[in-house]
């Protein structure tokens, strides 16, 4: 599951574990990090907040070796892998499914400022990067063949969404008694 930072992957993730899903946050279970984009060298610890520039010099990216162990792990299996980063596309073919998760830049902005689970977005060049982002982040993966879903839904509607496109009945509603 992917799309822009503030659209609610964290959020989800933690309710799909919930249900009892295999569901990993890339970002904070260690398969994401900062990347010097001329060195390759991982920064262990970034500077909060970022200097002006910084997203220019430094990339976040997700560890190949990382995504292929848990893929090697999971073979038969669905697991949720939950994050966004700009080399995504390398990890790409190890996943049966794209899933993207989106919003409008007023909900992403709104979002972004107010959250208190992370800080990524709160400085001005962190949102402006977002909201730029943003703009054409529907269109891309949609070109790419991923599933979207709308992020501004109820959150168990967005797991539900999820949990369904992969193929899986959502546990909800089987508690439910609703399918």
């Amino acid at each position: 599951m992917t799309g822009n930072s503030g659209v609610g992957k964290s959020t989800v993730c933690v309710l799909l574990k919930s249900l009892g899903e295999l569901a990993v946050d890339a970002d904070w279970e260690g398969y994401n990090h900062w990347v010097d984009r001329m060195s390759g060298q991982v920064v262990v610890d970034p500077p909060y907040p970022v200097p002006a520039g910084w997203l220019d010099r430094f990339a976040w990216r997700i560890s190949r070796a990382e995504v292929e162990a848990l893929a090697a792990r999971m073979h038969d299996k669905i697991a949720f892998l939950c994050g966004t980063v700009e080399n995504e596309v390398d990890v790409w073919n190890l996943f049966d499914l794209v899933v993207c998760v989106v919003v409008d830049n007023e909900t992403l902005r709104d979002r972004l400022l107010t959250r208190t689970t992370n800080a990524f977005g709160k400085q001005p060049e962190e949102l402006t990067a977002a909201l730029e982002h943003n703009d054409g982040v529907e269109s891309t993966y949609r070109r790419f063949g991923a599933t979207i879903i709308d992020g501004r839904r109820p959150l168990a509607e967005v797991a539900d969404a999820i949990l369904a496109a992969a193929g899986c009945i959502p546990r909800r509603a089987v508690a439910d008694g609703t399918r």
